[in-house]
């Protein structure tokens, strides 16, 4: 039998996915800011530093308007963040 039908077989895992960072609604809610992009949300601890791509999840609720600067979101939490206010800025 060929060695390529001997071994075992491995997936695969993209490197590039510690590079992703997720947000939920109610930690995005304790922030007393106005505007929020990504090297804020590394000082305040809510992603790692090096992340390069932010999401915000629907988990939680969302009370004030805020202007998301460079940030993506779910369906879900788009929804959610366009209902109190909050305007995305490429």
């Amino acid at each position: 039998m060929p060695m390529q039908r001997r071994l075992p077989k491995r997936g695969f895992k993209s490197a590039l996915l510690k590079l992703n960072a997720e947000v939920t609604l109610s930690a995005l809610d304790k922030l007393a800011v106005l505007d929020v992009d990504i090297p804020l949300l590394k000082r305040h601890g809510l992603v790692k530093e090096n992340a390069r791509v932010v999401k915000i999840i629907k988990t939680g609720t969302m009370t004030k308007a805020m202007n998301l600067t460079n940030i993506g979101a779910t369906a879900g939490a788009k929804l959610a963040l366009m209902a109190v206010g909050c305007t995305f800025v490429s």
